[in-house]
């Protein structure tokens, strides 16, 4: 028998949550776990990927006995942290490509646009009411050293004879964001925002409704495997003849995972409502827009007229561990206010309202990663969004199902299965001392570039030693 011990996350305090959470003062609808019970599959973590793998666990199998332990509320994670924009795999054909092949690569761009239009029927038929605007998803550059950063995935789609992309110039940009800062980029017109939020929740009730059991305010504190499998909560025990870990970045608990992926923070910040401002300059639809740096900015306007600007250049967890700093630090927001002023001088004296963080699990090919641990067949895990997952973690759910129900098909047999083809990271200290330095030399020159200035040779050699792109 192995015993995995999980940790316990630091529940944020309520003013300290997302501005999506917050918006809809979002509460559990659950009790937790208390007693001893027993499952089919348990799901540790209540996001995303755990609700869509129960999802696609009862679509295949309706009588299944499915249990969601989650520690906080369902989306109180990274999935209803995160930036909100929606957009297919189609901008990562090319990493695809390297990792799994042309034409499975391919195949994942197509089952990711084809969730975008699950996400639409479910809004439509009114089942979820998750504010998606399909508005596009525009990737853009504002200097010329980020100019083509889409270059390599435009070939790919050109190659392949399925480009989704439409070329933009600075005059549709400006029309259609309100901002000169970028000048140049591409659209995916069949992409937009969403509010994590109110999926996250909208996908809890559906899972519900579907004979689903949900156990909110639930930390699993150590995982027994074994026949069945033994989860351990604090007010009881869940037996489990398959265990899912579907927690994120937190994920990073188990050892044989943390080897190959890291954790980062992003930090976001919510204006106050500014939609007068916004209507005057020209920004009044539901595009996404992300500029092509390293430490990627991402924003958006909200229905409500507020401005969400993210960007990923926060803090490093040593070991994987994730504290209070990644649930809020305000001294954080500093970058984004700056980078606000820049995008859009007209918001340089906004009130920002709400401002967050969230960890973001990474791995060096920045595409995530599902299999069973090693020697325990009945204990699955999916990980390694990159902060890319609302159109692709119902993906990742049909390859969870898949490999639960103990299917040979398409999902089962995807490359994104098994960690054999991935990058193992170096040990701690190296690791995250090596990171920061990295990390601090891609901050120095994004700075320098967004002027249009040279960074110098170390600064460079350092910035390009980041895996991936």
């Amino acid at each position: 028998m192995t015993v995995f011990s999980l940790w316990k996350p630091t529940i944020a305090a309520d003013a300290d949550r997302s501005f999506w959470l917050q918006d809809i003062g979002a509460k559990p609808a659950t009790q937790p776990l208390a007693g001893d019970h027993d499952c089919d599959v348990a799901i540790v973590g209540g996001g995303f990927t755990g609700l869509w793998t129960a999802l696609r666990l009862k679509e295949q199998s309706p009588g299944l006995k499915v249990t969601i332990l989650e520690a906080d509320q369902c989306g109180a994670g990274a999935s209803g942290r995160n930036g909100g924009q929606v957009h297919t795999w189609y901008a990562e054909l090319d990493l695809l490509t390297r990792l799994v092949g042309e034409g499975e690569a391919l195949a994942l761009c197509r089952a990711t646009a084809d969730a975008v239009e699950e996400l639409a029927a479910l809004q439509a038929s009114g089942t979820i009411d998750m504010d998606l605007r399909l508005d596009g998803w525009m990737w853009t550059a504002s200097s010329t050293a980020q100019e083509g950063a889409w270059g390599a995935a435009l070939a790919l789609c050109d190659k392949t004879g399925t480009n989704p992309f439409l070329p933009l110039a600075a005059a549709e940009i400006r029309r259609r964001t309100g901002s000169d800062a970028s000048y140049t980029g591409i659209v995916e017109p069949r992409a937009g925002t969403v509010h994590p939020a109110k999926l996250a929740t909208g996908l809890r009730t559906l899972a519900l409704s579907r004979g689903v059991t949900v156990h909110e305010g639930t930390p699993v504190l150590a995982v027994e495997s074994g026949q069945p499998c033994t989860l351990r909560c604090p007010g009881g025990r869940v037996r489990a003849a398959k265990v899912v870990l579907a927690t994120n970045a937190w994920a990073s608990a188990i050892p044989e995972l943390r080897r190959y992926m890291y954790v980062v923070e992003s930090q976001i910040v919510a204006t106050e409502p500014v939609g007068a401002t916004l209507d005057r300059i020209g920004w009044t639809g539901g595009e996404s827009i992300c500029d092509a740096q390293s430490h990627v900015l991402y924003y958006h306007r909200t229905p409500g007229g507020r401005v969400i600007f993210g960007r990923g250049s926060g803090l490093i967890a040593y070991g994987g561990r994730i504290g209070a700093p990644f649930n809020r630090r305000p001294e954080g927001a500093a970058d984004n206010i700056r980078e606000l002023g820049r995008v859009y001088p007209e918001l340089a004296n906004a009130r920002i309202d709400h401002d967050w963080t969230g960890p973001i699990d990474c791995m060096a090919e920045h595409l995530p990663v599902f299999g069973t641990l090693s020697g325990c067949p009945n204990v699955f895990f999916g990980v390694g969004y990159n902060g890319t997952g609302i159109a692709q973690t119902p993906v990742g759910g049909r390859i969870l199902a898949s490999l639960v129900l103990g299917k040979d098909d398409r999902w089962s047999r995807s490359g994104l299965v098994g960690l054999t083809r991935r990058t193992a990271l170096p040990p701690e200290p190296i690791r995250y001392l090596g990171a920061r330095a990295v990390r601090h030399a891609i901050r120095i020159r994004n700075d320098l570039e967004i002027q249009n200035r040279r960074a110098g040779p170390l600064v460079r050699w350092l910035s390009e030693m980041t895996p991936g792109r």
